[in-house]
């Protein structure tokens, strides 16, 4: 309590010598430095509960709606006002590119819009403005009565209802409140600003010279790296009745520019050419519409246009508007000048040497890392990754196989290139899955994650058994040595059944079905018998002198590999069907036994079914 005491002794001596106006100075600040750190943190919190609520339908919005530049405008400001940030829409739209879903004109009109849908914010906030007048309906809607009703909403969803569908609602209503209490809280903050002479002789000064204004926008943007919360401050003190419209445009003008140089500085680090012409676009955008929009207000006020909106008081909703009617004039005005930004953004980052070649693997370049704002999007292009991988090693073990009919230098050759590439999927596809799961939060994510995780390596193991019968057959050729005629048609039969499974399981994967997933397992068990029914007719040539010993030997391995292959499209099976199902994720086994030893009908049926498409011809093989 004594240390307490003198803390406060302390605190007290301090302020009488540093004298009140300057304390309290440094309490305005702290408070308005809390207040916007509750509402970049409420517009954080809501921004990711709309990208979870929507992330899943963001890539065919913007992938299906940007083919006209209108509706890539149209969609731009739609997907930027969802998950509220400009920048972190051009982010997605980078990652897009690099994914080959988007082009660089495409990417241009999406640039437009994002800047349209960016003042979403600020016309939210206008809500400060709302008078009740004892109207109780309009008194419900005021921040300060709204703000802990969304927390309250946001609390219950998240602490106590606790189901998933209802997280993503939680976080949303939940980062409403949050920032319209940081917006409170910056406006309890500049309140004394009201009747400060000091403030209004700084502002009258500011409104004299409107390229400061725009300077000190640009700074203070790329410092706080949000235009919204740049806006909402300048909304924050309108409430101090003294800042005019004179004062505030070019201010606004300059937020513009400086959220583009946070995403150019974003689009600039390890991303492809298209991806910094993004960058590139948003700052021509924003630096043209600003110079031309500078031009038209000088001309407009030196004409003696409106003479009284100079030095009228702009409120929250009058700082809204202007900056919607900037960002949307300056968007159709540049709307038809898309091509000429694609052009100007080309010729200021030119393509390499090298990079004008074509690079190795560029389906690699589709896990870009900034798709990872929105993890849906990022986990759809591992998807088609590893479905691309399933393609490349059915191919493989196809050239593999066709080694023993007739082996082929040229053949093997390819096979070791086609096995380099899977290696080479497997290692970025393992290492993106590994950075992306910090950024999953919902268990639909997570399921698709974890199933990525395990699918991929089986797929890679399938594309080793290639190599396996590549090597087998070399060495068939090696030591002189050939498969009996009754081996051959065997093999023949067995080769079709692998064929079949691993057309399968592609199938599966591709539309992920259920249903065509059930019906790998029956086939798996009858590949099984197949290959115990081989092996041991092969022992039996083997010990009466048919087949010779390094034959033998041989054509036992390859059984060996090509039920291994078998196992693993069982394994990829398993892990499609336990995505959505917990009883078959936490134990494969066990639900295989089971099936082994139920009367589910749809198996018992399926398996009998395969059962007489390829172990019966060869049981009645002689």
């Amino acid at each position: 309590m004594y240390g307490l005491h003198m803390s406060i002794y302390k605190f007290e001596k301090y302020k009488r010598k540093i004298g009140k106006p300057v304390m309290n100075t440094i309490l305005m600040i702290i408070k308005l430095l809390g207040g916007l750190a509750m509402f970049l943190y409420g517009m954080e919190i809501m921004g990711d509960g709309l990208k979870q609520g929507s992330g899943n339908t963001l890539k065919k919005v913007l992938g299906k709606l940007t083919q006209n530049a209108l509706l890539g405008v149209i969609t731009g400001a739609l997907v930027t006002a969802v998950i509220q940030s400009s920048t972190a829409t051009i982010v997605l739209t980078v990652g897009l590119i690099g994914a080959g879903i988007l082009n660089l004109r495409q990417a241009v009109s999406i640039v437009l819009g994002a800047n349209i849908g960016t003042t979403v914010t600020a016309q939210i906030i206008r809500l400060m403005d709302i008078e009740s007048s004892g109207n109780s309906i309009l008194a419900f809607f005021k921040p300060d009565t709204l703000a802990p009703i969304a927390l309250i909403i946001g609390i219950i969803c998240i602490m106590f209802i606790k189901k998933e569908s209802t997280k993503n609602v939680g976080m949303i209503a939940l980062g409403f409140g949050v920032l319209f209490m940081g917006l409170l809280g910056m406006t309890d903050a500049v309140e004394p600003l009201s009747s400060s002479q000091k403030f209004a002789d700084i502002i009258g000064r500011f409104s004299d010279m409107p390229v400061l204004g725009i300077v000190v926008g640009l700074v203070c943007t790329v410092i706080v790296q949000s235009s919204s919360a740049m806006v909402g401050i300048l909304q924050a003190l309108s409430f101090t009745g003294q800042m005019t419209f004179e004062l505030i445009y070019p201010i606004i003008m300059g937020i513009n520019l400086g959220t583009c140089v946070t995403t150019a500085l974003v689009c600039s680090i390890g991303t492809s050419k298209d991806a910094k012409r993004t960058g590139v676009v948003h700052i021509v955008f924003n630096t043209i519409g600003t110079i031309l929009f500078m031009i038209v207000m000088t001309i407009l006020r030196k004409i003696g246009f409106m003479p009284d909106l100079w030095e009228s008081v702009v409120d929250s909703g009058g700082i809204a508007n202007f900056q919607t009617i900037f960002n949307l004039a300056t968007a159709i005005v540049l709307l038809p000048f898309t091509g000429l930004l694609v052009k100007i953004a080309c010729t200021i980052v030119k393509d390499s040497d090298e990079e004008v070649k074509e690079k190795k693997y560029p389906e690699l370049e589709a896990l870009d890392s900034k798709l990872m704002i929105t993890p849906p999007l990022a986990l759809e292009e591992v998807t088609k990754l590893a479905i691309n991988m399933a393609n490349i090693a059915q191919e493989n073990v196809f050239l593999g196989l066709k080694q023993f009919e007739e082996y082929d230098e040229e053949r093997s050759e390819k096979i070791n290139e086609f096995e380099e590439k899977l290696d080479c999927f497997t290692d970025k596809a393992d290492n993106y899955l590994i950075e992306l799961s910090s950024h999953i939060k919902n268990i639909a994510d997570k399921r698709q994650h974890n199933m990525l995780m395990q699918c991929i390596s089986d797929i890679e193991r399938i594309g080793d058994y290639a190599t396996n019968f590549d090597e087998l057959a070399k060495k068939k050729v090696d030591t002189e040595v050939s498969f009996s005629e009754t081996a051959i048609k065997e093999f023949d039969i067995i080769k079709n059944a692998i064929a079949e499974i691993l057309r399968l399981t592609i199938e599966a994967m591709q539309d992920e079905s259920d249903y065509v997933a059930r019906r790998i397992e029956p086939l798996e068990e009858v590949i099984d018998d197949m290959v115990l029914l081989l092996k041991n007719r092969h022992r039996d040539r083997l010990c009466n002198g048919i087949c010779s010993i390094n034959g033998g030997l041989i054509f036992l391995d390859v059984l060996t590999y090509l039920e291994r292959t078998a196992d693993q499209c069982s394994s990829i099976a398993m892990l499609l069907l336990g995505k959505n199902n917990d009883e078959i994720s936490q134990n494969h086994h066990m639900y295989m036994q089971m099936l082994h030893t139920s009367s589910d009908q749809s198996y018992v049926a399926e398996h009998e079914n395969r059962k007489a498409q390829y172990l019966t011809p060869l049981k009645l093989m002689k």
